[in-house]
């Protein structure tokens, strides 16, 4: 993140950072708060090395992370996670066409699990097929890497589709590979175009894992903070999506020798 977005980043969560302070302590500056957040997200480090790092009392970083995040969650909307018009749906599909040689393709969609350190007495809640604890971060993926909100119930049946994985069912809105082996060519013609057009939610989700280290990790807080959490780093992955950004952490990827693809869903 550049200092010019940081600075962009907190003009617009200052009103929801600022707090009064009081007689017996000084509030933390907005700035601050911003800061541990985002190393939090940044580096996966626990909220007890990030309090001895900052010199703040543990109580005060874990409000700060909570704080930061659900003003982000907040401003979410109108600007970078807006919801889809029949313009906008366009326009993705004649990217995904131009780069993916797939027709009226509007997203791509994936999950990922997102380990969390189980609750006590949560019994099988939250268990997985891996044998951890986690939460499922569904998200849909336009040609650029962008996640935008589920569904756009207001503009009614529009002739396009999204794509998944063999893990989804075959819907007349949700396009997913034929099965099986002995396939003619012109079913593994459509399976590789779309294997194209899929491609862009799984590296979307490695640039995310790859920016915010703390997808790497299992997440020591309470799962409705989890999913705040979520959100707020799905939000800010739009608002710093840039070209040259993107390919950084791509290449980054491919240089560590790690797959793109995201945990897979059952």
């Amino acid at each position: 993140m550049s200092a010019e977005q940081m600075d962009e980043l907190l003009s617009l969560l200052c009103p929801e950072l600022t707090r009064q302070s009081t007689n017996d302590r000084a509030a933390i500056e907005p700035k601050q708060r911003l800061a541990v957040a985002l190393r939090y997200l940044a580096s996966g480090d626990s909220l007890i090395s990030l309090a001895f790092n900052y010199r703040l009392e543990c109580t005060t970083v874990t409000n700060s992370v909570h704080m930061v995040y659900a003003a982000i969650e907040k401003m979410k909307m109108e600007r970078f996670l807006p919801r889809p018009t029949e313009e906008t749906w366009k326009e993705v599909a004649q990217c995904f066409w131009r780069k993916s040689n797939f027709p009226n393709c509007l997203r791509a969609i994936d999950g990922k699990h997102i380990v969390i350190q189980a609750l006590p007495l949560s019994g099988s809640q939250y268990f997985n097929y891996k044998k951890t604890f986690s939460i499922v971060l569904m998200a849909l993926v336009d040609a650029d890497y962008s996640t935008s909100p589920p569904g756009a119930a207001h503009l009614g049946e529009m002739p396009f589709v999204i794509v998944g994985d063999a893990a989804f069912p075959l819907k007349p809105y949700l396009m997913r590979p034929y099965p099986g082996k002995n396939l003619t060519h012109q079913k593994r013609i459509f399976n590789y175009r779309l294997s194209r057009a899929r491609m862009v939610v799984e590296n979307a989700f490695g640039i995310l894992a790859s920016r915010w280290r703390i997808f790497h990790r299992r997440i020591n807080l309470h799962p409705k903070n989890v999913d705040t959490l979520v959100v707020a780093g799905c939000i800010l992955h739009n608002f710093l999506l840039a070209p040259s950004e993107n390919q950084r952490l791509l290449d980054e990827e491919e240089q560590q020798g790690r797959h793109m693809a995201p945990d897979r869903m059952v």
